[in-house]
């Protein structure tokens, strides 16, 4: 009687992959597997270059080193049993295995929601308070919010495969997806699982529902200072600085925001379902280094140079930077891609004028504003 109540607790679960497609499946591996690739490579290649270049130590390339880091996890978790499923048609998956599967996969999405927020408070002081950005943000700071990302994503996760080792299941033990989710396990339990419904929500609430509503939060402040500024040409630049992290949030939560809503209250076909959750599990982690690509060119450049070596002029051969007749710059310890210079001109080449007056030039990016 134990053996077998041990057995009936303790299953094998089967995946299916995508419905009604298993003819296919060799056909379909090689999107997914040029997906797995590219967030290897994109994610490394991040990853690589901030390691490598001493420059790159500021709290923007310490977040988006983070932002690799959780990407590279959501990939890695799901690759083993999809592509195993795909390629060589391995279907069946241990009940300890899938725990643990279901484990970091939802683990290292809890982390990059919470990288996401942080890079969102990055982006607000950085723009709405940019005299105080390097005192805000420094690499303790840094460093501890990473360390909280990590506590916080298993602290609130462990709970889960308790819950589910508590259950019996059904003999129809196949799952939805080519990996372990959560609700797709909880779904072919036989007894009473609102203990893991109330959780499961407490959760998204307690990590995305949070985390999305002061993303949201931080852009308004940011909004105002973008709408404060002169022109029209100041405002279009000052704002091309979020356009890659704006990018980033919609990729990631909208997928699973869906994903959510589809399993606990949709009545729809696998099929949807199993598109939607690649989506949110693959295309994340395979077009992140693309946005961030696109702004922060100097990360390829560092690429390049390990690449293809070219030797440096020494540095008393570099010339000196050019600097205003008159003028005394004083830098804050900003990032080279937005910092905050504060130029105090002397009063006496002021036109009446009876005291020093400093301006402050917000750099974003390559742009001046």
């Amino acid at each position: 009687m134990t053996s077998n109540h041990t057995t009936s607790q303790l299953p094998a679960f089967l995946l299916l992959g995508i419905p009604w497609r298993e003819d296919i499946h060799k056909w379909l591996s090689i999107p997914f597997f040029f997906l797995y690739l590219a967030a290897a490579l994109g994610n490394g290649a991040i990853l690589v270059a901030v390691a490598r270049n001493p420059s790159l130590r500021e709290p923007m390339h310490c977040f988006l080193s983070m932002l690799a880091v959780t990407d590279l996890a959501l990939s890695g978790t799901t690759l083993p049993t999809t592509l195993g499923l795909l390629w060589f048609g391995i279907s069946q998956v241990a009940f300890d295995v899938c725990l643990a599967q279901m484990f970091f996969i939802h683990v290292a999405s809890v982390a990059e929601s919470s990288v996401l927020l942080a890079m969102a408070v990055d982006r607000w002081a950085a723009i709405a308070c940019p005299l105080r950005y390097s005192a805000l943000l420094t690499h303790r700071v840094v460093a501890k919010v990473g360390l909280a990302v990590l506590v916080r994503s298993a602290l609130t996760l462990l709970p889960l495969p308790f819950l589910l080792l508590r259950l019996t299941y059904n003999e129809q033990r196949r799952l939805t997806h080519s990996f372990c989710f959560h609700p797709d396990i909880m779904k072919l339990a036989r007894n009473e699982t609102e203990v893991n419904v109330h959780y499961g929500l407490f959760v998204i609430l307690s990590t995305a529902g949070i985390d999305s509503i002061l993303i949201i939060l931080s852009y308004m402040p940011i909004a105002k200072v973008i709408l404060g500024l002169g022109s029209w040409e100041e405002r279009v630049r000052a704002a091309r600085t979020c356009v890659s992290h704006v990018a980033a949030v919609l990729v990631f939560f909208v997928p699973m925001i869906g994903l959510s809503v589809m399993h606990r209250f949709g009545s729809h076909g696998p099929l949807p379902l199993a598109l939607v959750a690649y989506t949110y599990l693959l295309v994340p982690p395979a077009l992140n280094p693309v946005i961030y690509s696109i702004k922060f060119q100097c990360i390829w450049k560092t690429l390049l140079r390990l690449c293809f070596y070219q030797p440096r002029a020494p540095r008393w051969a570099a010339s000196p930077p050019p600097t205003h007749a008159g003028h005394k710059s004083l830098p804050i310890a900003c990032s080279k891609r937005y910092s905050v210079q504060i130029i105090q001109m002397e009063s006496s080449q002021l036109e009446n004028s009876q005291s020093d007056e400093r301006g402050i030039r917000l750099v974003f990016g390559d742009d001046q504003v």
